[in-house]
């Protein structure tokens, strides 16, 4: 019983964490390169291990999209109509906040629990 409970405890705080950064590394990738929705999803699911529903991407790409931290353009692929988002002036000014903020000392606790594994 403890030890379901500790299983649940863990796979709940993963959970909150890889939430948390979502927004940072959904602005990351897109500062990077432009992307679909989908392939956002992808690369979330690549870097985090864990898969993202469309119903949690999306509403987060609308978000950062109406805070102007990101923007949207609509393309053609044949018949299809994609949107490719990527990174404004605004998204890109707060990703280096929060680069700041993981300056030391935060980074040497990141790089010590890296190491601890």
């Amino acid at each position: 019983m403890v030890e379901s409970f500790m299983a649940e405890l863990e796979k709940d705080l993963m959970k909150a964490i890889v939430r948390g950064f979502s927004r940072v590394i959904i602005l990351w990738l897109l500062s990077r390169t432009s992307m679909s929705g989908y392939s956002v999803s992808r690369e979330l699911k690549r870097l985090t291990g864990w898969s993202f529903h469309p119903g949690v991407v999306y509403p987060l790409l609308y978000e950062l999209e109406e805070n102007r931290l990101i923007k949207g353009k609509w393309t053609r692929r044949g018949r299809r109509r994609i949107k490719y988002y990527s990174t404004t002036e605004s998204g890109i000014e707060l990703l280096n906040r929060v680069k700041k903020l993981f300056e030391a000392p935060l980074r040497d606790v990141l790089k010590d629990l890296i190491s601890q594994s």
